[in-house]
């Protein structure tokens, strides 16, 4: 489990998106060496941070990459267009197998100061 915090919603998926592969790979032995295009919708703000997880979790088998470096180029409450790099798979910079993100205390909230997000990794 991890949080991570914001002050705007593109900082907090930034942010929620590093916390996670700080978690999968070595993050900062990962070079930012290939970019990848994504788009994410979703219902409602806490919809979009989970798809966009999830997202990123399919990255690491179906472009078989870590990823290192996540820009939010547009984001509302449903919908986020995103530019993140990384390069491939390497035994040497493995952490943590991460199958996905659970509903398991799951939060994404408005705070005082901006946004707050718990997130659960089914490992």
């Amino acid at each position: 489990m991890f949080e991570a915090r914001g002050k705007s919603l593109k900082e907090l998926f930034q942010n929620a998106a590093e916390a996670m592969f700080s978690v999968i790979c070595q993050i900062e032995r990962v070079k930012p060496r290939k970019s990848l295009y994504i788009k994410v919708g979703g219902r409602d703000v806490k919809d979009l941070m989970f798809n966009w997880l999830q997202q990123l979790i399919s990255l690491v088998d179906t472009e078989e990459m870590f990823l290192s470096r996540f820009e939010i180029q547009e984001i509302d409450k449903k919908h986020l267009k995103a530019m993140v790099w990384g390069e491939g798979i390497s035994p040497e910079k493995s952490g943590t197998l991460v199958k996905g993100v659970t509903l398991y205390n799951f939060r994404v909230e408005k705070t005082p100061w901006g946004w707050d997000a718990r997130v659960a990794c089914d490992i």
